[in-house]
């Protein structure tokens, strides 16, 4: 008799083939439930709790995606689970050193989701719609993270962050934020002062900057033909000698 190793459950196969897929749709779902959360939270203490939870999930979503493993990179797991046990902690005892070291890791965390989609992509090694959806992530991140650098210079500056007289709660942040990402210019709120003025600028050229080159560049690339099989081989087309 010979040993016949037994059948997976159909559901966890599903999930190794999206995994070796490195489809990072899953993880824009996951941003955009962040990004929604942030945006129709109320501006308290439980609230940025629930939003950093949030946060380290979708980064273990995308750790996942991206198809490594805790002694491959240990670092994002580390801050993953540091940001998660912190934000849970704050849900039973909160305090204002608490909630401002959760600010802090919202931001880390955005930043290392950002580096988790982006060396995963790259190590793809093709440009494909994959590509485009860590590219959208990656777009969305930006918006995020200066929503939490607004955040920290309303809450450590002396005077209102906005010229109308107000620091603004975390989902007007995030309106502004994304405003200036996309250059939309409404104008109804303002940064005051000139580190406001700095970083709005700096999110504001990074949006266009970002869109004409990373975006640009992955839609362009993603029409070209890719490698094709010949004589049961793999044959770039644009190789002369093949």
């Amino acid at each position: 008799m010979t040993d016949v190793a037994p059948a997976r459950p159909a559901h966890l196969e599903r999930l190794e083939r999206i995994r070796a897929k490195h489809s990072y749709w899953a993880v824009l779902a996951a941003i955009f439930i962040v990004f929604f959360l942030a945006a129709l939270l109320p501006n308290t203490a439980w609230a940025l709790s629930l939003i950093v939870l949030f946060q380290s999930l979708t980064l273990l979503v995308a750790i996942w995606t991206a198809g490594w493993s805790m002694t491959e990179r240990m670092v994002p797991f580390v801050i993953a689970a540091a940001a998660g046990s912190v934000a849970v902690i704050d849900f039973f005892w909160q305090g204002e050193a608490l909630t401002a070291a959760l600010g802090l890791l919202a931001g880390i965390l955005t930043v290392t989701i950002a580096f988790v989609i982006a060396a995963g992509a790259v190590a793809q090694n093709e440009v494909n719609s994959r590509s485009v959806a860590g590219a959208i992530c990656v777009y969305m991140l930006f918006g995020m993270l200066f929503m939490f650098l607004y955040g920290v210079l309303a809450t450590l500056g002396h005077t209102p962050f906005f010229a109308q007289g107000t620091d603004g709660t975390r989902a007007l942040r995030l309106y502004f934020s994304f405003t200036t990402l996309a250059t939309l210019g409404y104008g109804d709120y303002t940064a005051a002062g000139n580190l406001g003025h700095a970083l709005a600028v700096l999110e504001a050229l990074i949006g266009q900057l970002y869109l004409v080159t990373v975006v640009a560049v992955v839609v362009t690339r993603l029409g070209r033909p890719g490698p094709r099989m010949i004589a049961g081989g793999d044959v770039n087309q644009s190789d002369p000698e093949a």
